[in-house]
């Protein structure tokens, strides 16, 4: 296994040399074209400052620029910083100025709103657009070229490769670090359980900012795969890839599995060519994974992981055994046990339910700058708190059953109520405000906002969904508001999520 992240694609590239890469909007690029970009920014970054241990944001939606700038990132030591495409960019600078980012690379819509918000902060932005309109591009780093490229040699597997921002469970999200031998354990072991290997081809719309994007590029790169990348998913656009590219295997969150199920021209098109495919990101029905497979004629291999993994906890394996409903057993080298509620540090009996905690190489260094919240998350001896209720059977797989916090889980993304809410109370006409998740069949969950009026002043809901719009990333916004007199509470003042959750199961809801 290489010791670096970036070594990846060179590694690749001599070996498959001319083989097709990477396919995007009907554009190919070889292995050997991919390394020789990757180097080339990485020249212009180092002309630029950027060295070991500098930290470079990626804003951007799936495109060839944000795969090869992710790998010139890294072939210098430095630390990438991937930010989620649907942030604003409020959000987005809040992350760049937490980890001290040293520039931004990513696509003019995205990077030219972020210069507003960024403010005087010294972070470098680097536009994927044309220079004329932002200043300075990619264009002008590739023009450095990849000749005389030296690639930092010396990067070990215990340094930091990346920083993953999570949710804000106390209203601001926190930034995982994660070592390149975590992500490397992670893309090996994925495609070792896979079967992932150069004859394949994957098509995937899942960002590549994602830990679950992430490593389905990864994996491409290192296996020899094609990897046929969509900047967004359209059923009739991901069922035309599988047939024109011949593709061996698609990968999506189940919302994905299920347009494409719905979609009336899933027929029209030769899928013949998959041999598997996966889910994450939520739990999918087990009777919905079985129509899946029944349709693609192919096995359906549900997987699970989070951002403090680098990718995959756990998974089925293609030639094993497959359970509908189990997020599969731990990766090879990795532990995963269910803990007490009441005592952590004890791990209960086949059946019972507790937290899922997982041990191994793949966990993160920590929260970057919170040693508070790593202490709470990482114990003394290793074992990570997923935050996920679950239990195991007599065979090892593992079931989840809930989520031990409030996470809501809409459409393959996590929301975390505490970031609504704080943003919800600073409307001037929301007195207190509480958000759970309620069920729907496409999203799997919906946020739902409970918003209690300020005295004397108007509150319209429309309006406040309109503050949370220009605040929070689309799909943290609340697709449902109830006013209401006041929010059921603990004797200590905390709010009752649960109550509210069966207040709007009974139906006693006005949106």
């Amino acid at each position: 296994m290489e010791q670096s992240i970036g070594a990846l694609l060179t590694h690749s590239a001599r070996k498959f040399g001319g083989k097709t890469a990477l396919v995007v909007d009907g554009t190919e690029w070889s292995f050997r074209q991919l390394d020789n970009l990757s180097s080339a920014i990485a020249n212009g970054l180092r002309k630029r400052g950027v060295s070991r241990g500098s930290v470079v944001s990626l804003y951007s939606p799936n495109c060839v620029q944000w795969v090869v700038s992710y790998y010139a990132v890294l072939k210098l030591g430095a630390v990438v910083n991937p930010l989620n495409l649907m942030l604003t960019p409020a959000e987005a600078a809040y992350a760049v100025n937490d980890c001290k980012a040293v520039a931004v690379l990513g696509s003019l819509d995205k990077v030219a709103p972020l210069r507003e918000a960024l403010g005087n902060a010294g972070a470098r932005l680097i536009s994927f657009g044309d220079a004329a309109e932002a200043g300075e591009c990619l264009d002008d780093l590739l023009s450095e070229g990849s000749e005389g490229f030296v690639p930092v040699d010396d990067i070990r597997a215990g340094d930091m490769s990346t920083i993953g921002y999570t949710s804000g469970t106390t209203g601001h999200p926190k930034g995982a670090m994660l070592s390149h031998g975590a992500i490397l354990m992670n893309t090996a072991m994925t495609a070792m359980f896979h079967v992932r290997t150069e004859r394949d081809t994957v098509v995937s719309a899942l960002p590549c900012s994602h830990v679950y994007g992430n490593i389905v590029m990864n994996s491409a790169i290192a296996c020899g795969m094609t990897l046929v990348l969509h900047a967004v998913f359209d059923a009739r656009s991901i069922l035309s890839s599988i047939e024109t590219y011949k593709a061996t295997l698609f990968e999506g969150v189940p919302t994905m599995y299920m347009y494409l199920l719905n979609s009336p021209e899933l027929g029209d098109y030769d899928i013949s060519s998959i041999t598997r495919c996966t889910v994450g990101g939520q739990t999918m029905p087990p009777h919905k994974m079985k129509e899946v497979e029944s349709r693609f004629n192919a096995p359906l291999l549900e997987l699970w992981g989070m951002t403090e993994l680098g990718g995959l906890g756990t998974t089925h394996s293609f030639y094993g055994p497959r359970k509908h409903g189990s997020i599969g057993v731990p990766l090879t080298f990795c532990d995963a046990r269910i803990g007490s509620l009441e005592r952590p540090c004890v791990e209960l009996k086949v059946g019972e339910i507790g937290e899922l905690q997982m041990k191994g190489p793949i966990t993160m260094i920590g929260y970057f700058g919170r040693p508070e919240a790593t202490a709470e998350t990482i114990e003394a001896d290793g074992w990570l708190h997923t935050g996920d209720l679950a239990y195991k059977d007599e065979e090892g797989f593992i079931f989840v059953v809930d989520r031990l916090k409030d996470m809501v889980i809409t459409g393959g993304f996590n929301v975390y109520p505490a970031e609504l809410e704080r943003v919800l109370c600073e409307h001037p006409a929301v007195a207190m405000a509480a958000v759970v998740g309620v069920p729907d069949e496409t999203k799997g969950e919906l946020a739902k906002a409970f918003v209690v009026q300020r005295n004397g002043i108007a509150l319209d809901p429309e309006n406040v969904l309109q503050f949370c719009r220009e605040r929070l990333a689309a799909y943290k916004v609340p697709r449902l508001i109830e006013v209401v007199d006041d929010l059921p509470k603990t004797s200590s003042g905390k709010v009752l999520r649960r109550e509210l959750r069966a207040r709007s199961l009974t139906g006693n809801t006005v949106s």
